[in-house]
């Protein structure tokens, strides 16, 4: 264990800066109040010695500190997302050229799907938008081929009993509400091709957690509301984990733990292993 001299108390600081050799004073810990900052920092900025104080002097367990300036003022900023500002603008390029090239490449097979969702039900639409909490519980439309039946969400309630899933999130392995081509685009993930516009248009990211539904963050409890603190995506980490009996928190602490330590190798790694998911099977 280091063992430090005693100098003096903090009331001392201005006699000691004029006595001893210092060039920078460090402040740790959190029981300084206001006044005891104020007249560190003055009894520095008189002498032009460095000042330094401990970033997280607010004990904060997943925000990290960030020098920044506002209106030509510096400013420390505390935030528990990413804020690799270079590492996200290449993040929103990969949105933009991957889905892009997604939509150019898959045109023909979405014909194909919105064809076949035509001929099983002319009079139904091909496509299903629904509101969905984005960036912050920032509402969008999320787009996706219709799988069910046109009354599906007016059934939803009559089912509510067989729900699957804890939480707030309904899940049932057979759907009646389902139509015969949309269990097969559910199983291939056809049905969310769609999200690619979402995805160019910068509502969602080819990366991120699931878009909840508005009546779902109602029932989140309040360390859940972090999940929206990221834009929302098409794949994450618990839709290539190969789990389908997952629990409600355990999806939601698989996106927390997705938000806590992103980085573009992290999506790499989640978009390489996604296409794997679905052709086996595994993908949510």
């Amino acid at each position: 264990m280091l063992a430090y001299k005693v100098l003096g108390q903090v009331k001392d600081l201005p006699r000691l800066l004029e006595q001893l050799p210092v060039n920078q004073v460090y402040l740790s810990g959190r029981a300084w109040d206001t006044a005891t900052l104020r007249h560190v920092a003055d009894s520095c900025e008189e002498l032009g010695v460095e000042f330094t104080i401990d970033a997280n002097f607010l004990g904060l367990r997943v925000a990290q500190a960030e020098l920044r300036e506002v209106e030509g003022r510096p400013v420390l900023s505390f935030s528990a997302t990413p804020r690799n500002a270079e590492a996200l603008v290449i993040k929103r390029l990969m949105d933009i050229v991957l889905s892009l090239a997604a939509l150019a490449v898959s045109g023909p097979v979405m014909a194909a799907v919105a064809l076949a969702i035509k001929i099983e039900d002319p009079s139904g639409p091909v496509f299903f938008g629904q509101k969905r909490s984005g960036l912050y519980g920032r509402g969008f439309k999320m787009w996706k081929f219709r799988s069910m039946v046109t009354n599906a969400e007016a059934l939803k309630s009559k089912l509510a009993d067989t729900n699957e899933m804890d939480g707030p999130v309904f899940k049932m392995t057979h759907d009646p509400r389902i139509t015969r081509i949309g269990s097969f685009i559910r199983k291939t993930s056809l049905d969310e091709f769609p999200q690619f516009w979402n995805v160019l248009v910068g509502e969602m990211s080819l990366v991120g957690p699931r878009p909840p539904i508005p009546s779902e963050v109602a029932q989140y409890e309040r360390w859940q509301m972090r999940r929206l603190s990221m834009k929302p995506g098409i794949t994450c980490i618990w839709q290539v984990s190969g789990r389908n009996d997952i629990d409600f928190k355990t999806w939601m602490k698989l996106d927390l733990q997705y938000i806590d330590s992103w980085s573009l190798f992290l999506d790499l790694k989640l978009l390489l292993k996604t296409p794997y998911a679905v052709i086996s099977g595994t993908g949510k």
